[in-house]
């Protein structure tokens, strides 16, 4: 886990960051249209699933989360994978920021997405079913660079969420699953900034979709009350018969 630390650190320093430049005009982000930011598979707040419970210590909070949400994002870019090849997707790509990996000796690689995606479920998996790191025997001990890792892995987790958006969301839309990817999003957006586990200058480049996302939709407006038309007679000025 050394070696790949060292990598992981130059990757932060080396990577291509988000400038902040809007896109350009021609790249119209399909994901941000209100028919679809509106379909949530849930609409109440997020934020109630992700504070940490009083009775829970946080490590444990931390590591049952961040195993759920490699398990949901795995499957959701398992939906679209077929989609995603070298061919179409060249780059790990997102907005205007390419991904590249380091390998554990800290030798930068600019790789297909589905091979960047490759990496980062590869290392997810092992990171997450090591006891050492992610303990789940009763009394063991969570090691001190288990907060670091948790971060890493929410980076590389989030690059799949906006590689998902960007390249594949016309796929997810055909399938039907953009009410799925919505909530998920959302769901993984609050719980990092809840915990600050994703540097936001690394999610800046999704904040026009976590502003929409991220707030909990409003309720449904009352229907209304039928009213009662002009010329009806009120029940009290209705002539009542009395029968003996």
């Amino acid at each position: 886990l050394g070696a790949e630390a060292v990598g992981e650190e130059r990757l932060q320093k080396s990577k291509t960051k988000p400038n902040g430049k809007k896109p350009p005009a021609e790249e119209k982000k399909q994901y941000l249209e209100p028919e679809f930011t509106k379909i949530r598979v849930v609409d109440f707040d997020l934020k109630e699933l992700v504070v940490l419970p009083r009775e829970i210590d946080l490590n444990e909070w931390l590591a049952s989360n961040t195993t759920t949400f490699f398990n949901l994002i795995n499957l959701q870019y398992s939906t679209i994978s077929e989609f995603c090849t070298g061919d179409t997707c060249q780059a790990m790509t997102a907005c205007n920021t390419i991904y590249y990996w380091y390998d554990e000796r800290g030798k930068k690689t600019k790789c297909t997405a589905p091979q960047y995606v490759d990496f980062v479920m590869s290392l997810c998996q092992k990171l997450v079913t090591d006891e050492e790191i992610f303990p789940t025997k009763y009394g063991k001990e969570f090691p001190n660079s288990f907060e670091s890792l948790v971060k890493k892995i929410c980076r590389y987790l989030f690059h799949v969420l906006a590689h998902l958006y960007w390249a594949h969301f016309k796929e997810t839309v055909a399938l039907d699953l953009q009410g799925h990817l919505n909530t998920l999003y959302a769901h993984f957006i609050v719980f990092v900034r809840e915990f600050n586990l994703v540097d936001p200058k690394e999610t800046c480049i999704m904040d026009d979709l976590s502003e929409i996302l991220c707030t909990p939709a409003p309720p449904p407006a009352p229907a209304p009350a039928p009213s009662t038309p002009a010329s009806a007679p009120s029940p009290s000025s209705q002539n009542h018969v009395t029968e003996r």
